[in-house]
């Protein structure tokens, strides 16, 4: 994506917010119109059809042929990397996955009115579940999509958690329900590896929303991790604040499983939550110090790599229960590709926001 020269290094890592959830669908065109219409993902950042080189620890040690398109909802949060595997028809879970399974079984969607929202989808026949509270005493429900994938769409009224406002029905990506099986440990990494230290609530019960979705009787410790400061960085007012919420289930009577056991990255599902991060290197050096090192690398394995008109560096590690957390070190989006006009971070300042007219300007990649 980047090359070095071009990015900023000393000082310590900065993590700017969730930049995208990654989503394994079987039709990549078909699975953006749902998404477009039902969660408003409708600017494209990259469109790329090209083999994923460099993830050979988790695509059975060759590169595998994909296309992936990266949409964001331009009134804020994190976007959707729609990926599909090119070369082979991608596999699905080897069982239903239940809360508590380790992954991302769930993403969270912002919305500014909950009921507003539920109504929306309840008339565009989407699939939605009743009406929740959370420990914050927040509105929220489940949407499934046409592919089975479960979204927690979330009242959340801080005016700073949002971009814009463009009447639509909910916003982007605010986090994700992830699954693990030593909570001390979840929680340590998601505090000291991504800066989530401010502990929301920390309940053990049976949950109302968890008993529906194929646990009943179950006792859950469920954590809602949120940040005590503001984000940082380039793109911190567009993907704004988020939260991790993570559930041990205590007594399923069915063994917990990895959601994507035996299978590959890519394959149908949430794939990662991808992190906007300024700073590699010293990203690299505290994964390593956390014990979580980087499993995979683009700045050791090709400096000079390039996401299609995008350009930046990523890298993966794991949380302790094996959930793929993405870094993605921004240098370069498209904003006029035909006139050869690029938004060029690389040598601004790490920690100052861009201006909103600049990231206004993403409104000329909507589709």
């Amino acid at each position: 994506m980047a090359r070095k020269n071009e990015m900023q290094s000393g000082g310590q890592p900065l993590i700017c917010g969730i930049q995208q959830v990654g989503i394994g669908v079987s039709d990549v065109a078909e699975a953006f119109a749902w998404y477009k219409a039902n969660l408003g993902t409708d600017v494209v950042i990259f469109d790329e059809k090209a083999p994923a080189e460099f993830m050979l620890p988790y695509t059975g040690g060759k590169p595998r042929p994909r296309h992936a398109v990266l949409a964001m909802n331009l009134q804020g949060g994190g976007g959707f990397e729609i990926w599909q595997h090119t070369g082979f028809t991608p596999r699905g879970p080897e069982f239903d996955p239940m809360p508590g399974d380790y992954g991302v079984y769930a993403c969270k969607i912002k919305c500014r009115s909950a009921v507003r929202a539920h109504k929306f989808h309840m008339d565009g026949k989407a699939a939605v579940s009743a009406m929740y509270k959370d420990a914050l005493g927040r509105d929220y429900y489940y949407l499934t999509d046409p592919y089975g994938n479960r979204f927690q769409i979330v009242e959340i009224s801080d005016e700073k958690a949002w971009f814009c406002n463009e009447n639509r029905p909910t916003g982007g990506v605010y986090g994700g329900l992830v699954g693990t099986h030593d909570m001390e440990a979840a929680i340590a990494f998601y505090r000291d590896m991504l800066d989530y230290d401010l502990v929301h609530s920390d309940t053990t019960d049976e949950f109302t929303d968890l008993s529906a979705l194929g646990t009943p009787g179950v006792r859950f410790r469920r954590v809602l991790l949120g940040q005590s400061r503001p984000r940082q960085g380039n793109f911190s007012r567009l993907l704004g604040t988020s939260e991790i919420e993570l559930i041990q289930a205590l007594d399923r009577p069915t063994p917990c499983r990895k959601i994507f056991e035996n299978r590959m990255w890519g394959e149908l599902g949430f794939i990662q939550i991808c992190y906007d991060i300024r700073r590699m290197d010293a990203l690299r050096d505290k994964a390593a110090a956390l014990n979580r090192p980087f499993t995979v690398d683009s700045m050791k394995l090709n400096p000079n790599f390039g996401m299609g008109d995008a350009a930046g560096h990523f890298a993966y590690n794991e949380d302790p229960s094996g959930t793929l957390i993405e870094y993605v070190e921004t240098c370069r989006i498209p904003i006029l590709k035909k006139f050869g006009i690029f938004l060029n971070v690389g040598k601004r300042p790490a920690e100052k926001a861009l201006s909103d007219w600049m990231l206004s300007c993403l409104r000329f990649l909507r589709k």
